[in-house]
């Protein structure tokens, strides 16, 4: 069984920044994208980046240039480096893991609260 882990939401005043992690634990397939996704309050929940097991790399238009997204796969750990945080930035930030060459199994963190001030 696959389990993600988010650490590192936290409060945050605008301008500042934010280092969210997701560990995954279990058995997961060669061929996997994970991405960070959010949900902000009577918001749908929206990707903002992801990264696949080739390290390339897809970022929604708002974070593009402010957000950057990585993996270490020997920790089997995945980063969101958030920068120039905005308060429209506030969401619950969310781990995603999609694992399989053929069949493809879905899996979400619990999330983490990431709030800026304005």
């Amino acid at each position: 069984q696959v389990q993600l882990v988010e650490s590192g939401g936290g409060l945050v005043q605008g301008g500042g920044s934010l280092r969210l992690s997701c560990a995954a634990s279990g058995s997961t397939s060669s061929c996997n994208v994970i991405g960070w996704y959010r949900q902000a309050p009577g918001k749908q929940r929206e990707l903002v980046a992801s990264i696949g097991n080739r390290g390339n790399t897809n970022y929604a238009d708002p974070v593009k240039g402010r957000f950057t997204i990585s993996r270490d796969n020997a920790k089997n750990t995945v980063y969101l480096q958030m920068n120039s945080l905005k308060p429209e930035d506030t969401a619950v930030y969310y781990c995603n893991l999609r694992s399989g060459c053929i069949y493809v199994s879905e899996y979400w963190g619990q999330g983490t609260q990431v709030t800026v001030s304005s």
